[in-house]
């Protein structure tokens, strides 16, 4: 890879991207890209680091595309000049240092089984200046993403720690070396720094290999450890005895898995988050009433009564098998029946009854489902 790896224009100046052309793919790039008003200090203190496509950080670190965005953080892809190597930089909003999140992988890193082999953690970590502030970057070898990691589960749980926030973008692949990807930028004017506003990359799967790895910790937390850090996974991510202020379990990831894993077989999530009710209605539909002593524990203002009454019964239409045949018609029957076998065995409300990951990578269906897709 070269030293700087950027586009060069037809007179042969470096060139870091496309800027937006019109309207509709400025909102396009809005749609996919973190708010603007992250970047605005005058608006919250939890402000991002404004970056350019370009741009050298810690005088090593050279910017080349866009990875993400989540709540604490913006990720970019970098070219490590003095390796020449691919990296992401995960770089978090002013005042957020990070350290539960370094603490959580160190931990792994001592303790978890094969933690090498299953997890990404952090190179190096250093603290880059902002406006009157300091924003902490951890340094990640380059993955790419994946909808696979049930082993991570399991040697995670088996030391005593639980994820909290598995969905699509904490799922990754080793990634065969980058060259250059397509990118739209925008100028984000009026900040104490040049930045632009970056869509994700998007990644082909030829560049992905066979190995899965779990990553981002910044909501993780040791089972014995009393306090609970701030924060929730993706609603339609989110189980609902996380969402009625329980505690975070193991049986927490594996729900947050088996979405995940109905999202890769099914093509679309199981549990809307857009139907009338919202995520909770839609649980209600398909797996029926919510535990009584739930009631008044709802983490959100809009609760039912209609939600904990066990007069009720799921509707046929919006049952896992319903689901299953709805949305995988020409599927094999006895895969069908295979799926729904694990599916309901993990979309249950008691946390306690819910598959360990364990008990998942050796159960017969998930098994048959994985060699017939030659996992």
């Amino acid at each position: 890879m070269t030293a700087a790896n950027q586009y060069c224009n037809q007179d042969g100046k470096e060139d870091f991207g496309d800027f937006v052309r019109n309207e509709d793919e400025e909102m396009d790039l809005e749609e996919v890209a973190e708010p603007w008003d992250r970047y605005d200090k005058k608006i919250t203190s939890d402000v991002f680091y404004p970056i350019r496509l370009g741009d050298l950080i810690n005088e090593r670190y050279l910017v080349e595309h866009k990875l993400g965005s989540g709540g604490f953080s913006t990720v970019w892809m970098a070219n490590d000049q003095q390796n020449s190597r691919d990296v992401a930089l995960k770089i978090m909003f002013a005042g957020e240092s990070g350290e539960s999140e370094i603490r959580l992988q160190d931990e792994i890193v001592r303790n978890v089984r094969d933690a090498s082999s299953h997890f990404v953690t952090y190179l190096e970590t250093f603290l880059l200046p902002g406006d009157g502030c300091h924003h902490t970057v951890q340094v990640f070898p380059l993955m790419g993403p994946c909808l696979y990691c049930p082993n991570a589960s399991e040697s995670l749980h088996e030391a005593g720690i639980v994820h909290r926030d598995l969905n699509e973008r904490n799922c990754m692949s080793g990634m065969q070396p980058l060259h250059l990807l397509p990118r739209t930028n925008e100028p984000v004017d009026d900040l104490w720094k040049e930045g632009e506003l970056v869509g994700p990359a998007n990644i082909s799967q030829s560049l992905q290999t066979q190995k899965f790895y779990l990553s981002d910790f910044g909501l993780a937390k040791k089972l014995s450890d009393p306090v609970t850090p701030r924060g929730y996974p993706p609603l339609q991510y989110c189980s609902p005895d996380r969402l009625h202020r329980q505690d975070p379990s193991p049986a927490c990831d594996m729900w947050n898995y088996m979405i995940l894993f109905s999202e890769l077989y099914l093509g679309n999530v199981p549990f809307s988050t857009f139907f009338n009710g919202g995520i909770i209605g839609v649980f209600v539909l398909s797996l029926g009433p919510l535990p009584e002593e739930w009631k008044g524990l709802y983490t959100h203002p809009e609760s039912r009564d209609s939600w904990y009454d066990h007069n009720q019964t799921p509707d046929p239409k919006w049952t896992l098998e319903s689901r299953i045949a709805s949305f995988c018609p020409d599927a094999d029957p006895v895969e069908r029946s295979h799926v729904l076998s694990i599916m309901s065995r993990v979309f249950t409300y008691d946390p306690a009854k819910r598959l360990t990951a364990t008990q998942l990578l050796r159960d017969p269906s998930f098994r048959a489902i994985m060699e017939n897709h030659g996992c």
